[in-house]
Order: structure tokens, then sequence, then C-alpha cells
């Protein structure tokens, strides 16, 4: 039920040499209803103004983003992605990592995590006798990190290969460490930085995310 590293097995190899990236073959109306909820989100927190809430689940998103773009680019380079997604589990395969339902729900991921900090973000687990402990931010990203971890080891695990890992030494540690901390360290912290070193994080982020498209793709590398 649950795998918690790669095989390298000639199988896994055969589901990533057959899959097919952005092709409409197994699209339905289901990539429009999830479009309409991840607008929904947005839109409502935006009418209420709440930016950090809207930058918390931008940064992450960006942060994915530029995850699977390298995931796709070692893809090309070796010939196997660190991780990807097989044509039977989605609707549209976006990037070869990363299929519609799991980019919107990344889009909602930081979100998430936002809310479900502590209203007191300055709060420290385990301080006492001088110690300064544990941020409440730290621990929650690395909590988050935690669970998206093992529900990825599930996905590898499915009938259908919703995830699929190739190489022997990527699994559920180097994901949960080098991926998800990452992610939400990203929705967590960023919304708290200084107006205008936020603003610029979320800038830079997001306009590298679209050079590196618009190159890539059209150049047949991703």
């Amino acid at each position: 039920m649950f795998v918690f590293w790669g095989d390298g097995s000639q199988a896994a190899k055969d589901l990533v040499n057959a899959i097919v990236v952005r092709s409409t073959e197994n699209f339905n109306w289901t990539f429009i209803f999830i479009l309409a909820v991840v607008f929904y989100v947005y839109w409502s927190e935006i009418h209420k103004k709440n930016t950090e809430i809207v930058c918390a689940g931008l940064a992450l998103y960006g942060v994915h983003w530029l995850y699977e773009i390298a995931n796709a680019v070692i893809a090309h380079i070796f010939g196997y992605p660190l991780w990807s997604v097989s044509n039977a589990s989605t609707t549209f395969i976006l990037l070869i990592g990363v299929s519609w339902e799991l980019s919107m729900m990344f889009s909602l991921a930081g979100i998430i995590s936002f809310k479900m900090l502590p209203q007191d973000r300055t709060k420290r687990y385990f301080a006492k006798n001088g110690k300064k402990g544990i941020s409440c931010k730290l621990v929650g990203a690395i909590e988050m990190a935690l669970l998206f971890a093992l529900f990825e080891s599930f996905l590898a695990g499915t009938s259908n290969h919703s995830f699929i890992w190739v190489y022997k030494w990527w699994g559920v540690l180097p994901v949960f460490i080098t991926t998800y901390i990452p992610f939400f360290l990203a929705s967590n912290y960023v919304p708290d930085m200084a107006p205008k070193k936020r603003k610029i994080f979320l800038i830079v982020e997001w306009a590298l995310v679209a050079v590196l498209l618009c190159i890539l793709i059209p150049t047949g590398v991703i």
C-alpha cells in the first residue's frame, strides 16, 4: 500500500516512457470544476483583503513550479525525472512530474498551511528557562511536509501508479527533506516578511517561473 523508495525497475521506467505531456486524451470536465474551486478560494481571500493568506498560497505555488521545472529538466538530461505521474491517474499532465489535479492542490496547499498556524504566529514551542524555543511556523512546515511525504508514499503505491519513482535513492525521506519542507517554509514565512521584501520575493519567483516556461516549453526541453 505504501512505497517508500523507488525500485529502479524496468516496469517503472516503462511507465515513465509512456507519459504523454499535455495530451488531451484523458481530458474531462473535472478540469474546469477544480479550476473554479481554486478561483473561488483566491478571490474570496482577495475580497476579504487577506493579503497574507494570498501571499502564502502564491509563495508555495511558485516554489512548486520551480521544483517541477527542475524535475522536468532532470528528466530531459538524465532520461528520467525524480518523480512523475502516470497517464492513467489524471485528466491532464502539465509537466512530466505534475498533473493538473496535483498542481491545483498545491495552489491551495500554502493557504491551508498558513491558516493552520496559531493565531499568534510569533509563538514558540519549548521556550522556557531562557531558551528561545522553536518557531510555530517551522514546526508547522515540518508537520505539513511529513504529512505530504507520507501521502506521496501512498500515491506511489496505488494501482494506477499515481506517482512513479524510478531512482532507488529517491523516496519518502528525500521528498520530505528537500521538497516539502521548502514548500511549507515558503508558505509559512513569506507572508510575514516586510511588505516590500514580500513583494520582491513573489515578483522574482513568478517572473523566473514565467521565463523558464516560456523558454523551455517551446524548445522542447520540458
